[in-house]
């Protein structure tokens, strides 16, 4: 009886425990940590066995480019898609043709040596919420009341969704929130030093080098700096100690060269006659575009291989904003071209198109079709969990060209899985005569 008794109690010990366990795992903050965790374990497995960049995708030379179009065009005529951008982005209505407009006149006034921005509520960044987590301490500034989970549940719905673009920030500042926001390439440290300035923090997105995890993009809050140390004061959401971090000027100009300079300022509507002070002519869409493509170009003179790879990489993107189709795949077959000689086929920056899908438009907008595919197969493998709804979408649309509309039906099914309720794949469907 005794022996009986002291079993049972074990047994409720144990049940009592593990309903402890259970109860503290639902607690919201420690279930996105202990999931962090478990799946940055499963990723590390997957990679050790599935070492990614190797093979990489190599694009046709471009001797053999006009015979590729003629053939790709002579495939089934896709039906007109829609682009990724929303209407209220700039990138594909921009004439390629640049005619100058009045632009505000820069005020000459000289800035301080040294700001520094108080008001950003800090965020540590929850499981792959890079995104979220910075535009919402860049509203915080403005005394937006909300975090990073209530930014994140409209930029990304679903939770482990690769990436937030800059443009669905800009799309949810102008439709969730009261105020303005400014989207513009081609930035240099003293435009960012101007804002912070003014008193307008500047959210950035560049590249990020981390141990045993490689290279990756990273957006950043900037708050503050100070010339005399040659330092950005920063707000990190990646790292544990990331409130009030100090970045050199050098690392900052590298790292965000490898984004193309581009940056987000939120604003209330009425500041808007100051945003257009501080940027002057660059307040000018499509000035600005010009401007980075020419930026881009001339940094293409570089003799360093990690440069040269974004500088034709910037380029293409520039001229992809520009619509010139045409050019911009040259220049991404150059850039890529640069990593297959200097790396023989290794691609370290493997992860670039999570974040930057210019070459899928490039390609796909010059008839390149089965390239698309390519370097889609290639991103899509190269992620533990294909959790790239652009990607997706991509490779639909250049399957959707060459005829195979099921393959497509299923990748944008798939888009939709990673990203519910996106407009993008759920107009790509209707297209082909499905319903999402």
């Amino acid at each position: 009886m005794f022996a009986k008794n002291k079993t049972l109690k074990i047994i409720l010990i144990i049940i009592g425990a593990l309903a402890l366990i259970l109860a503290i795992y639902f607690i919201p903050a420690v279930k996105r940590r202990v999931d962090w965790n478990i799946f940055e374990l499963r990723s590390k497995i997957f990679y050790f066995f599935n070492p990614p960049g190797e093979g990489s995708f190599s694009p046709q030379q471009e001797d053999e480019l006009e015979e590729i179009v003629h053939m790709t065009q002579t495939a089934m005529a896709p039906t007109l898609t829609v682009t990724l951008e929303p209407t209220i982005t700039p990138t594909n209505y921009i004439s390629p043709t640049y005619t100058q407009t009045a632009s505000p006149t820069p005020s000459p006034t000289p800035i301080p040596e040294e700001v520094r921005l108080d008001g950003v509520v800090y965020e540590y960044q929850g499981f792959n919420n890079c995104g979220p987590a910075n535009l919402s301490m860049a509203l915080s500034y403005w005394g937006w009341e909300g975090d990073q989970y209530d930014t994140a549940s409209w930029l990304k719905p679903h939770e482990r969704d690769r990436n937030v673009m800059p443009y669905e920030m800009v799309e949810y500042v102008e439709t969730q929130t009261e105020f303005n926001v400014i989207l513009r390439y081609g930035g240099d440290l003293e435009m960012i030093k101007k804002f912070i300035a003014a008193g307008f923090p500047v959210l950035i997105e560049k590249g990020l080098e981390v141990a045993d995890v490689g290279w990756m993009g990273h957006y950043s809050v900037v708050t503050g700096y100070d010339d005399a140390l040659s330092q950005f004061i920063v707000q990190d959401s990646y790292m544990s100690n990331g409130q009030n971090m100090l970045y050199s000027y050098a690392k900052t100009k590298d790292y965000w060269e490898e984004f193309n300079n581009v940056y987000l300022v939120i604003y209330p509507p009425d500041r808007e006659n100051e945003i257009a002070s501080i940027l002057g002519s660059q307040y000018d869409e499509a000035y600005n575009l010009e401007h980075t493509a020419q930026k881009a170009l001339e940094s293409t003179d570089s003799i360093q291989v990690r440069d040269l790879f974004f500088a034709w990489y910037n380029y293409g993107s520039s001229l992809v904003n520009l619509q010139d189709y045409y050019g911009a795949a040259r220049a991404f077959t150059n850039a890529y071209n640069v990593l297959f000689e200097e790396y023989e086929g290794y691609n370290p920056f493997w992860r670039i198109t999570w974040y930057r899908t210019e070459p899928y438009f490039a390609y796909f907008h010059s008839g390149r079709y089965d390239e698309v595919i390519d370097l889609a197969d290639d991103t899509l493998s190269y992620s533990f969990e294909p959790a790239i709804e652009e990607t997706w979408v991509w490779r639909g649309r250049a399957k959707a060209a060459l005829g195979d509309k099921e393959g497509a039906i299923e990748d944008f099914r798939t888009a939709l899985k990673w990203h519910p309720g996106w407009w993008v794949a759920e107009e790509e469907l209707r297209n082909l005569e499905v319903e999402p």
